[in-house]
């Protein structure tokens, strides 16, 4: 039906634009296919429904796997989180538009939600193994868990309000100030 091949590129860009100005249930295909420059018929042809659109979009999330060789500074555990942090707020602000998108969506389409969780259980494992590494085992396995789990949870919240800051999100130093104590602390009463 179309021999152009951004064609389907600008209508996800288009989308994902609108989604987030308007919502997804408030902005109709014609919308996008006017802001796309494309007939609304070929919105249809590459996603047969509207939702396909959003799925589309969730599979557009920026990478957030980071190797911990990447970040991991050998027993200091507060520096190795702070170079992770940045490293995925540098993927963040490469997709603020996508992520204001799917943290308002979360609440009504599954898709969104699974990718979400996804994201947030992704964060953890890369929390854990950037502790493990730079705590050289010297770490209880459960103190390490607890800490992923909360400083993932505490990432993941900065992300999700992400889209209301006027300028870069206040560093979270606290937080990892608090981690990287408490770690220590339960380290050294092992």
């Amino acid at each position: 039906m179309s021999n152009d091949p951004g064609a389907r590129e600008r209508i996800l860009t288009a989308a994902e634009k609108l989604f987030a100005e308007t919502g997804f249930d408030a902005t109709p295909t014609s919308k996008i296919a006017e802001a796309a420059h494309v007939p609304k018929g070929l919105v249809h042809y590459y996603f047969r429904r509207k939702s396909d659109l959003l799925t589309a979009l969730v599979q557009r999330l920026p990478d957030e796997h980071i190797d911990p060789v990447n970040v991991v500074v050998p027993g200091d555990v507060g520096a190795s989180l702070r170079k992770l942090v940045a490293e995925l707020d540098a993927r963040l602000s490469k997709s603020r538009i996508l992520s204001h998108l799917l943290w308002r969506e979360a609440d009504t389409h599954r898709a969104v939600r699974e990718a979400l969780q996804a994201r947030y259980h992704s964060i953890v494992t890369q929390v854990k193994s950037v502790i493990i590494a730079a705590g050289a085992g010297a770490i209880a396995l459960a103190d390490v868990d607890s800490a992923a789990g909360l400083f993932a949870l505490a990432v993941s919240y900065r992300h999700s309000v992400a889209r209301h800051a006027e300028e870069d999100a206040p560093s979270m130093d606290r937080e990892v100030a608090f981690i990287a104590d408490a770690l220590n602390l339960g380290a050294g009463q092992a």
